[in-house]
């Protein structure tokens, strides 16, 4: 490995009754780089995004933010170094905006520490990098999804880790907004050196904005790599039960998938036929 680790799983673990959504998965993430988790639902991707955020506690194995034990560290302490963002966060329908990404800024604050114009100006360049500056006065309640998507990204931005991992960030946007929330994860790598881990369902777009594909299935990874090696017909096949072509793309030359049909594949032994989000 030639960076040092950011974040890193190791032999994580994770159930939900008798279903095992996570099965010893190892995860190391080097600082400074984009990596996407991909594979079909239910497959444990969010469940090991969650657990890696300490959102959840693993029944086995353990995870390591900058080389420490993340359930040793202080919350105040993991909330400075990393950021989450679940998927379909919830908050006060009244609450503003503004306020939401105000609270970005609390693992910096004390609670006697005043608002200061650093934190005024932290969160106002958050709500523009997320495009939403316009809103920054409506109450969440009033917002689309992808409004209130962009609010939750904006509230992360304004928490200035090192560390942000991503459920789904493009979950109720359109085509356009996708590609301007992508590419502003992009432009944190490329300015902060912001590491980031997010779950994506789409192919494209994952091969597109992240340097790493982890592909999962019944809670293992199956493939890690480059877009190039992890987006192949065979793994494909063996992740997704997807019969495809795989082209280049004509002006940036990472994989694209043209789906064909479905190929049905054994069972695999001791996999789970939960079909919900995990």
């Amino acid at each position: 490995m030639n960076q040092p680790t950011s974040i890193e799983a190791q032999a994580v673990s994770m159930s939900f009754g008798q279903t095992r959504a996570v099965d010893a998965v190892d995860l190391a993430v080097e600082r400074g780089t984009i990596t996407a988790v991909i594979g079909p639902n239910g497959c444990g991707k969010s469940t090991l995004l969650r657990s890696m955020g300490r959102l959840l506690t693993p029944d086995a194995g353990r995870v390591l933010l900058d080389g420490r034990a993340i359930s040793e560290l202080r919350s105040r302490d993991v909330a400075r170094q990393l950021g989450i963002l679940p998927q379909s966060p919830e908050a006060p329908g009244e609450l503003t905006v503004i306020d939401l990404v105000s609270r970005g800024r609390d693992p910096h604050r004390r609670w006697f520490d005043q608002w200061s114009a650093d934190d005024e100006q932290t969160v106002l360049a958050a709500l523009r990098q997320a495009g939403i500056l316009e809103l920054a006065d409506r109450s969440i309640d009033t917002l689309s999804g992808g409004q209130r998507q962009r609010a939750w990204i904006a509230m992360a931005l304004a928490q200035e880790t090192d560390v942000l991992l991503l459920d789904e960030p493009t979950t109720f946007l359109d085509v356009v907004h996708q590609i301007d929330v992508l590419e502003l994860v992009t432009d944190l790598h490329r300015t902060r050196g912001t590491t980031v881990v997010m779950v994506l369902h789409d192919l494209a777009m994952a091969a597109r904005f992240a340097g790493r594909l982890v592909a999962m299935r019944d809670g293992r990874v199956v493939a890690d790599g480059s877009p190039a090696e992890v987006l192949t017909p065979d793994i494909l096949a063996d992740v997704f039960e997807l019969d495809c072509d795989v082209l280049a793309d004509p002006r940036t030359g990472a994989p694209l998938v043209v789906p064909i049909g479905r190929v049905k594949l054994p069972a695999r032994p001791g996999s789970s036929a939960y079909s919900g989000s995990l």
